[in-house]
Protein backbone atom coordinates (compact mmCIF):
# COMPACT_ATOMS: atom_id res chain seq x y z
CA UNK A 1 0.00 0.00 0.00
CA UNK A 2 2.45 2.56 0.96
CA UNK A 3 5.76 3.31 -1.92
CA UNK A 4 8.02 3.32 1.80
CA UNK A 5 8.35 1.98 4.80
CA UNK A 6 9.52 4.59 6.07
CA UNK A 7 7.93 5.16 9.61
CA UNK A 8 6.71 9.22 9.62
CA UNK A 9 5.11 7.83 5.92
CA UNK A 10 3.32 5.66 7.61
CA UNK A 11 2.31 7.95 10.64
CA UNK A 12 0.93 10.28 7.69
CA UNK A 13 -1.00 7.64 5.77
CA UNK A 14 -2.66 6.95 8.95
CA UNK A 15 -3.40 9.85 10.08
CA UNK A 16 -5.07 11.15 6.84
CA UNK A 17 -7.06 7.94 7.10
CA UNK A 18 -8.55 8.06 10.08
CA UNK A 19 -9.63 11.45 9.91
CA UNK A 20 -11.75 9.95 6.69
CA UNK A 21 -13.29 6.88 9.03
CA UNK A 22 -16.07 9.30 9.49
CA UNK A 23 -18.80 8.83 6.94
CA UNK A 24 -19.75 12.38 6.90
CA UNK A 25 -16.02 13.91 6.53
CA UNK A 26 -16.08 11.44 3.95
CA UNK A 27 -19.02 12.33 2.31
CA UNK A 28 -17.85 16.40 2.41
CA UNK A 29 -14.70 15.12 0.65
CA UNK A 30 -16.13 13.12 -1.99
CA UNK A 31 -18.44 16.17 -2.80
CA UNK A 32 -15.99 18.66 -3.02
CA UNK A 33 -14.23 16.44 -5.55
CA UNK A 34 -16.93 18.21 -7.89
CA UNK A 35 -15.44 21.67 -7.23
CA UNK A 36 -16.08 24.13 -4.58
CA UNK A 37 -18.68 24.62 -1.74
CA UNK A 38 -20.28 26.51 0.39
CA UNK A 39 -21.41 25.83 3.92
CA UNK A 40 -24.98 26.12 3.11
CA UNK A 41 -24.91 23.85 -0.11
CA UNK A 42 -22.98 21.24 2.16
CA UNK A 43 -25.39 21.27 4.36
CA UNK A 44 -27.97 20.72 2.03
CA UNK A 45 -26.72 17.98 0.70
CA UNK A 46 -25.51 15.82 3.42
CA UNK A 47 -28.24 17.01 5.73
CA UNK A 48 -26.55 17.92 8.70
CA UNK A 49 -26.52 20.27 11.42
CA UNK A 50 -24.41 23.75 10.56
CA UNK A 51 -22.40 23.18 13.94
CA UNK A 52 -21.60 19.32 13.42
CA UNK A 53 -20.81 20.19 9.93
CA UNK A 54 -18.61 23.21 10.84
CA UNK A 55 -16.48 20.50 13.54
CA UNK A 56 -16.24 17.78 10.26
CA UNK A 57 -15.09 20.92 8.52
CA UNK A 58 -12.18 21.67 10.62
CA UNK A 59 -11.34 18.06 11.24
CA UNK A 60 -10.72 18.00 7.42
CA UNK A 61 -9.19 21.62 7.35
CA UNK A 62 -6.19 20.64 10.12
CA UNK A 63 -5.70 17.58 8.26
CA UNK A 64 -4.85 19.37 5.21
CA UNK A 65 -7.72 18.06 2.95
CA UNK A 66 -9.54 20.97 2.32
CA UNK A 67 -9.22 25.10 2.33
CA UNK A 68 -11.53 27.60 3.11
CA UNK A 69 -12.38 31.00 1.45
CA UNK A 70 -14.63 33.55 2.66
CA UNK A 71 -17.06 34.46 -0.48
CA UNK A 72 -19.11 37.41 0.85
CA UNK A 73 -20.61 36.33 3.87
CA UNK A 74 -20.16 32.00 3.48
CA UNK A 75 -17.58 30.19 3.53
CA UNK A 76 -16.34 28.21 0.47
CA UNK A 77 -14.62 24.91 1.02
CA UNK A 78 -12.47 23.12 -1.70
CA UNK A 79 -10.14 20.29 -1.97
CA UNK A 80 -6.54 21.54 -0.68
CA UNK A 81 -3.83 21.99 -3.52
CA UNK A 82 -1.87 18.34 -3.38
CA UNK A 83 -5.23 16.51 -3.10
CA UNK A 84 -5.88 15.81 -6.11
CA UNK A 85 -8.98 15.06 -7.23
CA UNK A 86 -9.91 13.07 -10.35
CA UNK A 87 -13.29 13.96 -10.66
CA UNK A 88 -13.45 10.94 -14.09
CA UNK A 89 -12.21 8.12 -11.80
CA UNK A 90 -13.65 9.35 -8.94
CA UNK A 91 -10.21 9.15 -7.37
CA UNK A 92 -8.39 11.58 -4.62
CA UNK A 93 -4.65 11.53 -4.08
CA UNK A 94 -4.17 11.80 -0.55
CA UNK A 95 -0.16 11.80 -0.69
CA UNK A 96 0.32 8.48 0.70
CA UNK A 97 -2.63 6.40 -1.36
CA UNK A 98 -5.49 7.19 -3.53
CA UNK A 99 -8.89 6.75 -2.96
CA UNK A 100 -11.70 6.07 -5.48
CA UNK A 101 -14.48 6.01 -4.82
CA UNK A 102 -16.98 3.41 -6.54
CA UNK A 103 -21.05 4.36 -6.39
CA UNK A 104 -22.81 0.99 -5.81
CA UNK A 105 -26.68 0.72 -7.05
CA UNK A 106 -28.33 -1.88 -5.22
CA UNK A 107 -32.34 -1.88 -4.91
CA UNK A 108 -32.40 1.85 -6.30
CA UNK A 109 -30.59 2.84 -3.06
CA UNK A 110 -27.19 4.35 -3.38
CA UNK A 111 -24.24 2.97 -1.10
CA UNK A 112 -20.50 4.26 -1.48
CA UNK A 113 -18.03 1.89 -1.26
CA UNK A 114 -14.21 3.43 -1.01
CA UNK A 115 -11.14 1.50 -2.18
CA UNK A 116 -7.52 2.53 -1.84
CA UNK A 117 -5.38 2.31 -4.35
Amino acid sequence: MLATHNGKQDVFCVSKLKVLTDPTRLSALKILMDGPKKVSELMTILSVEQSLLSHHLCVLRDAGLVIANRSSKAMLYRLAPGVEGFAASRTINLGCCQLAFDDLHQDRSEKQAVRIV
